[in-house]
């Protein structure tokens, strides 16, 4: 009986010993499962061992622009994550200085890549189209954005649609993404030195969604044209806070920076800067204005002026 009895409790204390066990190697397995998990969280590196993954690793982690491009490749020929892939390519290659070979890369690859990937996709070359000098390219692509827009292919009917930057999504209204594009495009206008473009295009984007960089960027387009008095009433609201974001203090710097400019001598307005108006894209504009900002007259002054004025050229 006692040998019995000691083989019970043998036993038993066998099973509580293998409960423990496992109950301790359960515990540090899912420590280390959280700490793997943690570990791609912080690093912002994707889970697996594919070309994408390694790629991201060699982006992220070890720093190396030019063997994360390398695996990039292997990505996009392996057919691994091939928008993701070419996106984070297209970039590592800007900071590189390889702007014009990742123009190219996206232009002979996209059609690999979804159609959800496409207006990321044009995001990434505007930027470097801007990088790069290549204006009218830039241009037209803008255009063809606020074209989409209106035809309601990006938003599909919804007021807002959601965003990515820096990793992070964000809610982004029709309103807001109109006039962004509208920004973009009135500074590319005023590389071209075509002031009056410019300045019809960013107080379109002021009407729908105004803030103080935009308003800064007309300040000086403005001053380019002579036009002293104007420029200082506009730089003048962002430094008395009365458009939205006048409280930065960047905004604010570049609003007293502009206004110190007004004081100088500047060139009279050529007529060579009027001419040359792009008609239809200025008449499609009006539209996406009667869609996006009810309640205003269906024409600026700034058009009747404009229309004024070639009207003069024409006699």
């Amino acid at each position: 009986m006692n040998s019995i009895s000691s083989n019970n409790n043998h036993n038993q204390q066998m099973r509580i010993m293998r409960t423990t066990m496992m109950k301790k190697m359960k515990k540090n397995s899912s420590s280390s499962s959280n700490e793997e998990d943690l570990y791609h969280v912080i690093h912002k590196v994707p889970h697996g061992d594919s070309p994408y993954v390694k790629a991201k690793h060699a982006q992220l982690i070890e720093k190396n622009p030019e063997a994360a491009i390398v695996l990039f490749w292997k990505a996009i020929n392996a057919g691994d994550r091939v928008d993701s892939a070419l996106k984070d390519m297209a970039v590592v290659m800007k900071q590189l200085d390889r702007s014009e070979e990742a123009i190219e890369a996206i232009k002979s690859f996209r059609s690999r890549c979804s159609k959800q990937a496409q207006e990321s996709l044009d995001n990434v070359l505007i930027d470097l189209y801007k990088k790069c000098g290549r204006l009218d390219e830039q241009i037209e692509l803008l255009k063809r954005k606020l074209r989409l827009i209106y035809q309601g292919e990006v938003f599909n009917g919804k007021p807002t649609k959601t965003a990515r930057s820096h990793g992070k999504k964000f809610q982004v209204s029709v309103k807001q993404e109109i006039s962004r594009l509208l920004g973009n495009l009135g500074w590319a206008y005023m590389q071209k030195s075509n002031y009056l473009t410019a300045e019809v295009i960013y107080r379109k984007a002021q009407m729908i969604d105004p803030d103080a960089n935009k308003a800064c960027n007309l300040g000086l387009c403005l001053i380019k044209q002579g036009r002293f008095d104007d420029a200082g009433s506009v730089l003048g609201d962002v430094l008395q806070g009365k458009i939205p974001g006048s409280e930065d203090d960047k905004a604010k710097n570049k609003a007293r920076e502009l206004l110190m400019e007004v004081k100088a001598i500047q060139p009279p307005l050529e007529l060579s800067d009027i001419v040359g108006l792009d008609d239809e894209f200025f008449n499609g504009l009006e539209l996406l204005m009667n869609a996006y900002a009810p309640g205003r007259s269906k024409r600026l002054p700034i058009f009747e002026e404009i229309s004024s004025f070639r009207d003069q050229l024409a006699c």
